[in-house]
């Protein structure tokens, strides 16, 4: 069971990995849901992990808000993705739509060919697409050799336990072409209801250990 711990900054990494987090999500400001850590921040968190045998993925992400990046944002995105595959990132974590409501294609080819030879999570911007086209969603970013899909089934706020249903739709969906890797409001209270409901091997979350 991978149970990926979504972390601001470096502060409390290690107290998770002793708890038994064994995967990280690195990011800053989760607040507006998370953008990119600094440069000093992911050369600390991927020496310390890197000791513990534990990867790191790398949020990319310019700021909150939408996920409908201008072009200035999209070259901040590509700059930080640069410098933190330089600093030894296992994997990535990104996402940009267009404004109609649909995968940003140009952006994305652009910043997965960047991330060649590191694993890339697809965030939950995949949640703001309307449901009826999530499904295309997975089969292009299956296509594109995207790693995973991090979604909370439906709307931020509502409890995952709500989002069941879609998400094993998602996940019958996928089938093992990408991996569907369920987050927000799991902690360790309701992890095994979420992993014996969705029959899942990663879960995500900020109280993912505790």
């Amino acid at each position: 069971m991978i149970k990926e711990f979504c972390a601001e900054n470096f502060t409390n990494i290690p107290t998770a990995i002793r708890n038994g987090a064994n995967r990280i999500e690195l990011c800053d400001n989760l607040a507006v849901g998370g953008t990119t850590p600094s440069t000093g921040v992911i050369e600390e968190v991927i020496a310390y992990a890197g000791e513990h045998s534990v990867p790191v993925m790398t949020i990319i992400r310019p700021r909150g808000g939408d996920f409908v990046y201008n072009d200035i944002e999209l070259k901040i995105m590509h700059t930080d993705l640069i410098e933190a595959k330089k600093i030894g990132t296992d994997g990535v974590v990104l996402g940009c739509l267009t404004e109609d409501g649909w995968l940003d294609e140009d952006a994305l080819e652009l910043l997965i060919e960047t991330a060649e030879g590191l694993q890339i999570t697809f965030h939950m911007a995949f949640d703001a697409l309307p449901k009826e086209k999530q499904f295309k969603a997975i089969d292009w970013l299956a296509d594109h050799e995207v790693h995973r899909i991090l979604t909370h089934g439906g709307p931020s706020g509502t409890p995952i336990e709500d989002n069941f249903d879609h998400l094993k739709e998602l996940i019958a969906y996928a089938n093992d072409r990408i991996l569907i890797l369920p987050g927000g409001g799991i902690s360790d209270k309701n992890l095994d209801t979420v992993v014996n409901a969705l029959q899942v091997t990663e879960v995500h979350g900020t109280k993912i250990v505790g």
